[in-house]
């Protein structure tokens, strides 16, 4: 007889499932198109990178590792291949050091809750990773705040209380008490809208209030910047970001996460970071994976499937004819169509997926009420004869929603003012993609304006 607690759960999923909301583990055929993936790169299944590992694991020497770490790194998991790894990694992406965490999500809450001091100050996008969120649960710092997403004037408002609070303590106590620290959290691409953070205008904004700005750059390690540096190398500002994120299980085909930034910083995130000292480290085989796809992006073998991308992403948007309102402003792999409640994303989902197109639903509460999504992400892999598939799917079944009353108009391609630095193609390649399909462009970004009025979403909406 099932006990009282197996009673609770039973009820609290049936709950679930009457708002479409039940979540369930399925098994992808083989033959669908991958519409869903974060393998923008087409790595995981790619025969150069098979290559590179198979050899990498035979080039150890006679006494080979263990296949596992055997431990937390502070006691046996910890190798001078590791190490030698973070320091690959360190000076690909021009940083002091790099710090290796079993997953991103560990590296973020490792660092919310440990770096931030008693009294400090968090400010994040509302749309920040959910592993930040959770990193905030149990940090020391006294104050978190949202601020609208890629919203500069509510940044700027909520920087100027902080240090006029600080002033005012000051005034107070009579005494010379030291400033808080800031610290700013953002995605340079954000997983469910697939848009750009504006870093150059975030990094101008915070230096005069001597805030640290800390930039998840999951979505973006291996598509942006030169060789798959990522948004902020892309940029140039590398010198003035206090940390980055770049996880390994997205373009990079691996497991894990590297946290880059200052020594100090990796120094005390050894001693302080319970993700990192209490789990055991990850294999050998995984590090010898995420040494190879470096290798790769080192050597420009992935320069190629970028532009392939870049190109998918603009057949993409000239191509596809919906309501503008539905089509989420993103130049990058990551694509959208926004509808009202979890029923329709969900059929729309299923009438892609029968098709034999894996295009997963995004529903509330993962991203705002209102703001449900299908999620179609782009990749090396896809050829535009899929594309046209799936463009063609998604405008035959809005047109048959009855519910649906905007007018259907052209969707706008956003173009690009800075060549991506990525590639070394012909002059006429440069001229196409920086015309149409360039991956970094300020018109990526949403306005203030257009913000401002947008009110900050409760739920962190990240896978």
């Amino acid at each position: 007889m099932p006990s009282q607690i197996e009673h609770q759960l039973r009820a609290q999923l049936e709950s679930r499932k009457a708002r479409s909301l039940l979540r369930s583990l399925v098994v992808i055929p083989e033959s669908s198109a991958d519409f869903s993936s974060n393998d923008f790169l087409g790595l995981a299944r790619s025969p150069a990178l098979n290559s590179r590992f198979l050899e990498e694991l035979a080039s150890f020497p006679k006494h080979a590792p263990p296949l596992g770490s055997t431990g937390s790194r502070l006691l046996d998991g910890n190798s001078r291949y590791a190490e030698d790894l973070e320091a690959i990694i360190a000076d690909f992406h021009h940083a002091e050091a790099a710090l290796i965490f079993n997953s991103g999500f560990d590296a973020n809450v490792g660092f919310f809750s440990s770096v931030p001091q008693p009294g400090d100050v968090i400010l994040y996008d509302e749309y920040i990773h959910a592993s930040v969120h959770d990193g905030m649960k149990v940090t020391r710092a006294g104050t978190k705040k949202a601020f609208l997403h890629n919203d500069l004037e509510h940044l700027a408002q909520l920087l100027k209380t902080v240090r006029r609070e600080d002033q005012d303590k000051a005034m107070t106590t009579g005494s010379r008490t030291q400033e808080r620290n800031i610290f700013v959290a953002v995605e340079s691409v954000y997983s469910m809208d697939g848009d750009t953070a504006p870093l150059r205008e975030i990094v101008d904004l915070l230096e005069p209030f001597g805030a640290y700005l800390i930039v998840d750059e999951a979505h973006a390690t291996g598509v942006y910047g030169l060789h798959g540096r990522g948004l902020v190398n892309e940029l140039g500002l590398e010198s003035r970001v206090f940390a980055r994120l770049h996880t390994f299980s997205k373009a990079l085909a691996s497991n894990g996460a590297a946290l880059v930034g200052p020594k100090i910083l990796k120094d005390f995130l050894i001693n302080y970071a319970r993700p990192l000292i209490y789990s055991t480290f990850t294999s050998f085989s995984n590090l010898a994976s995420v040494k190879s796809a470096y290798n790769m992006l080192i050597s420009g073998e992935t320069v190629e499937l970028v532009d392939k991308v870049r190109g998918l992403i603009n057949y993409f948007r000239s191509n596809i004819n919906i309501p503008e309102s539905m089509l989420l402003p993103s130049s990058s792999p990551i694509q959208g169509i926004v509808m009202n409640g979890n029923a329709k994303v969900n059929a729309l989902s299923q009438q892609l997926i029968k098709a034999g197109l894996n295009v997963k639903p995004i529903r509330f509460p993962t991203v705002p009420k209102g703001k449900e999504r299908v999620r179609i992400c782009l990749h090396s892999h896809n050829t535009q004869q899929q594309v046209e598939q799936l463009i063609q799917i998604v405008q035959a079944w809005i047109k048959d929603d009855n519910s649906l009353e905007a007018t259907v108009t052209p969707v706008p391609i956003f173009t690009s003012t800075t060549p991506c630095p990525s590639t070394s193609p012909s002059p006429s390649s440069i001229a196409s993609r920086d015309s149409n399909t360039s991956l970094i462009s300020s018109s990526l970004t949403l306005s203030v304006s257009a913000l401002s009025a947008k009110a900050i979403s409760p739920f962190p909406a990240k896978l």
